[in-house]
């Protein structure tokens, strides 16, 4: 039997592993987390997976439902409005700290950043989508995060960290799915930043922030009416779990008849 100690490990190993997939699209929105599945997937018990599930469940990054069970959770179109909107507040306000308090050296290695930041971007829009696409968010949050340090606001950049805004930034990319970004967007950006106008710092986040907003809640508010109507459908490209798209999960009960969700067949 597993010592607490181990069993904290094996649920750290279990929620790294389950996040991951869903944050690199693994795991696509609405698609069922098999508690059997995944302790076999990871070579462990229910337990620790289960841990890892409720901590995500807490997160906002999966839901429990009746009758369907444990799934990656799509996300309202409100709710995504609130995330874009607590981030433009939380990344406005770090810019405008870091071009007013921002010394040169941290100037010029957030330049340094964007770059190479604005070249992985390049990349992933030339054909090698699936694995620099990974590599991109990761350093994409590191920016932000990076730049929110560079406000000297400790609790500023606690508070981007404890939103999980940029958690779910990634996530809505990958789900969306959308062309390239514009050349040199983190370069622009920067460009602003590295002036000492607060103002002006403060306009060039919020415009930045708000890229692409409404057609991520559009995209996003389309897949969620698609799922009202075939909750257990797994979509995507994936056959993680034994999964074919448009399966319906193996373990999860058989679909209502169209009048228990209050339409007529035709």
């Amino acid at each position: 039997m597993a010592t607490a100690r181990q069993q904290d490990t094996l649920s750290a190993t279990a929620y790294e592993r389950i996040r991951k997939g869903i944050l690199t699209g693994a795991y696509p929105l609405g698609g069922p987390l098999s508690r059997r599945r995944l302790a076999g997937e990871f070579g462990m018990s229910l337990i620790p997976v289960a841990e890892a599930l409720q901590q995500l469940e807490n997160e906002g990054l999966v839901e429990s439902m009746p009758r369907v069970g444990t799934r990656v959770r799509i996300p309202t179109g409100s709710e995504i409005r609130g995330h874009y909107q607590v981030r433009e507040a939380l990344e406005s306000q770090a810019a405008r700290l870091f071009a007013e308090l921002a010394g040169p050296v941290e100037k010029r290695d957030m330049v340094e950043r964007a770059v190479r930041l604005d070249q992985s971007a390049a990349l992933a829009g030339a054909g090698q989508r699936e694995k620099i696409n990974q590599d991109f968010e990761r350093e994409h949050m590191e920016f932000h995060l990076a730049l929110a340090r560079g406000s000297q606001c400790d609790e500023l950049v606690t508070a981007i960290m404890r939103s999980r805004v940029l958690v779910f930034n990634w996530l809505f990319n990958v789900a969306t799915a959308f062309e390239p970004l514009p050349a040199n967007w983190h370069g622009t950006l920067m460009a602003a930043l590295i002036e000492t106008d607060p103002l002006q710092a403060d306009a060039a986040m919020r415009r930045h922030v708000r890229f692409r907003r409404e057609e991520t809640i559009q995209q996003m508010e389309q897949m969620l009416a698609r799922d009202t109507h075939s909750p257990r459908i797994v979509r995507g490209p994936q056959r993680r779990n034994g999964f074919k798209p448009g399966e319906l999960a193996k373990d999860a009960p058989p679909p209502a008849s169209p009048a228990a969700h209050g339409f007529e067949a035709r």
